[in-house]
């Protein structure tokens, strides 16, 4: 294990996740203010878990006493602007957080009433919605950032304008009592699915998360990546890997994962002979691909449960595979530039012992258990309640893991202040949900997208592929600085349907849950697209690399999530959709051998190092290995296990002239 001095301290890690992840940018209060903060976070953990174990309030009450914690904890905890005083609750803070209260308390308040009323909304009523509608955008703003809160401002004006909108974005428009009506007195706008799935599933999830952290599961997680992967290859590569894996699914941000892993993984590759830039990207990849791995990928899969209305079972299995993909690509590019520097694995000294590892092996059951808690059909909240009780059960087991009355109530504490993004990006998606419900926007986008790429292409198959060629771009876009929730709803709201008017357009039939994955995977992958990439800058505050370089080499070595979504959108077997065992192996087997060939293309090293036109001619087999077609996959691998032996000859042939060499010197 790395010494302590070449870790980056709490305050640093803090610092860094301060200046990269606006949910972390939080004020450090004392005195009153951090007490009413504190009862406050410990008051909303309470409501959540009396709601899960005792039945939910009514859809109203529910979704705004949840909104109305987080904004009111929100304007406490957030300052106006990033450089803001730290020490203090400014007082107009104050004065947001009383009508916080008083807009989001009027639906328990007056609910038969509201629920009751015939017509239009009253005067009132449009200024609690106005207010309400203000506040969510103003506390997604500060806990999340500029992104998201300006494409909801701009849907609220194309919402407004839509006469004067041009050509096929025009629509008869709403009146401003409409919008108000449809944004806060329904549940198509703020208080919508997302908001509900916040309010009920994410919650308790992070909850979980939150109660596993205190038993230092983090910490294990990487003391047990160093002891399956220490020793080998570059051993502290596939460490970040290994470790960013399984802290990633239970972590929702790419950017706070990479530098809770990334402060213990990027300095262990650094002293082992990595590049700055590569060890931040290596890091970066792999926190990012923990959005994607089930069984939580960052709470977007309890999401895509409503909004593609299948199963969690079936999203968490859909997942598998592409999840496997990816990191497997990542794990080939490190292992071969490691093979190219002549970098070696840990050395004996700095790996845990097994014994102590194998001690602490309980702390994984608790997500073992909620994986077959899901599998056995037991409700999400259930399974997140159980998920938590199991979770202190079992740190009793030592000492060291076990949750104390401290622990507990700190867990309390953290899982509440974790769920504050969540809720304001959620409540502030649903506004960009409920203006493409009314206006029908997604419609009209997916089939501008679906046309454009038609008026390019000159065959059925290259409109195709160019519609999710940029269905790519527009998620990427849209990704670029928003939590994975956010990210997930906005891209569902406003790319998929492009993807979902192939099926009209072409005769195609792509499963909605083959769109969905689409969209998420591209939507998570900008955390690593230069030039925002927000998971390779936090990267290289550890690495001390080059946020642009780091960002490209993170992209490169994510190339698997470049190419896995058109994958299983052409091949839905991928997602094990109608397909067999047999299917699927033959499948995952061509694909790893395509990413193999992939990687040594693009690292420029497999067994010898590899001239630029062998690089090309690499990467064109391992795409035809890749590509979901049956002579592709013959052909690819005709040319890969040529292409094999030739680097195999010229390996034992150069290791004979080394030997020659040698002996002749000698």
């Amino acid at each position: 294990m790395s010494d302590e001095k070449d870790q980056l301290t709490k305050q640093e890690q803090e610092a860094l996740l301060k200046k990269y992840d606006t949910e972390a940018n939080t004020r450090k209060l004392a005195g009153i203010a951090a007490g009413i903060v504190f009862f406050g976070l410990l008051a909303f953990s309470v409501f959540q878990l009396y709601t899960g174990a005792f039945g939910q309030k009514t859809a109203y009450i529910q979704r705004t006493v949840h909104l109305g914690f987080a904004l009111s904890l929100i304007f406490l905890l957030f300052p106006a602007r990033r450089t803001g005083i730290k020490s203090r609750v400014a007082w107009y803070d104050y004065i947001l957080v009383v009508l916080s209260i008083i807009v989001c308390g009027y639906w328990p308040v007056y609910y038969e009433t509201v629920v009751q009323q015939i017509g239009g909304i009253t005067e009132v009523q449009m200024v609690i919605g106005g207010i309400a509608i203000l506040l969510v955008m103003e506390a997604t703003r500060r806990a999340v950032g500029l992104p998201i809160t300006i494409i909801a401002s701009l849907f609220l004006i194309y919402a407004l304008f839509g006469r004067q909108m041009p050509g096929m974005l025009a629509h008869q428009g709403l009146s401003l009592e409409q919008l108000i009506d449809t944004m806060f007195f329904t549940t198509e706008g703020i208080l919508g699915t997302p908001l509900q799935v916040s309010s009920t599933y994410i919650f308790l999830f992070l909850l979980f998360g939150a109660f596993l952290v205190q038993t230092g599961v983090g910490n294990y997680f990487n003391d047990l990546a160093i002891s399956l992967a220490g020793k080998r290859t570059g051993g502290p590569a596939k460490v970040a890997i290994f470790s960013s894996a399984l802290n990633g699914t239970i972590s929702g941000s790419s950017v706070a994962n990479t530098v809770t892993t990334g402060s213990y993984t990027i300095p262990m590759m650094k002293r082992l002979g990595y590049k700055p830039n590569f060890a931040g990207a290596v890091e970066a990849a792999s926190s990012t691909g923990g959005q994607i791995m089930p069984p939580i990928m960052g709470a977007a899969a309890f999401l895509m449960i409503e909004f593609a209305g299948v199963g969690y079972w079936q999203i968490a299995q859909a997942a598998l595979i592409p999840a496997i993909l990816y990191f497997s690509g990542i794990w080939i590019m490190t292992h071969l530039e490691a093979k190219r520097m002549g970098l070696y694995g840990l050395p004996k000294d700095q790996i845990p012992p097994k014994k102590e590892v194998l001690k602490k092996i309980h702390l994984l059951l608790p997500i073992i258990a909620i994986v077959w808690l899901l599998f056995e059909g037991v409700s999400i909240e259930r399974t997140a309640l159980y998920g938590i009780g199991i979770t202190i059960v079992v740190s009793i087991f030592m000492k060291e893991t076990r949750i104390t009355p401290r622990k507990f109530i700190t867990a309390l504490t953290s899982g509440a202040r974790t769920a504050l993004g969540v809720a304001a990006a959620t409540a502030c998606a649903g506004i960009i949900v409920g203006v493409v419900t009314k206006t029908g926007l997604g419609l009209k986008l997916g089939n501008s997208l679906v046309d454009i790429a038609g008026s390019i292409a000159t065959s059925a198959d290259m409109q195709l592929l160019l519609t999710l060629f940029f269905t790519m771009i527009t998620s990427i876009i849209l990704g670029m600085g928003s939590p994975t929730t956010a990210n997930y709803i906005i891209t569902s709201t406003i790319a998929l349907p492009a993807i979902l008017a192939l099926n009209d357009h072409l005769d195609v039939a792509i499963p909605l849950l083959a769109g969905h994955m689409f969209v998420f995977y591209f939507g998570i992958v900008a955390d690593i697209t230069p030039p925002v990439a927000l998971a390779a800058f936090a990267a290289t505050g550890i690495s001390g690399g080059e946020p642009i370089r780091t960002g490209i080499n993170a992209a490169k070595l994510a190339i698997a999530a470049f190419i896995i979504p058109y994958m299983f959108v052409l091949q839905p077997e991928l997602l094990m959709i109608d397909t067999s065992i047999g299917e699927v192996g033959w499948i995952l087997f061509t694909a790893i051998t395509g990413m193999i060939a992939i990687g040594a293309g693009l690292i420029g090293f497999w067994y010898v190092k590899l001239h630029w036109s062998v690089r090309i001619l690499t990467i064109a087999i391992g795409l035809l290995l890749i590509y979901p077609e049956g002579n592709t996959d013959v052909y690819g691998l005709a040319a890969f296990i040529l292409m094999l032996a030739i680097q195999l000859y010229m390996n034992r042939a150069k290791g004979s002239g080394e030997k020659m060499e040698k002996t002749a010197s000698g």
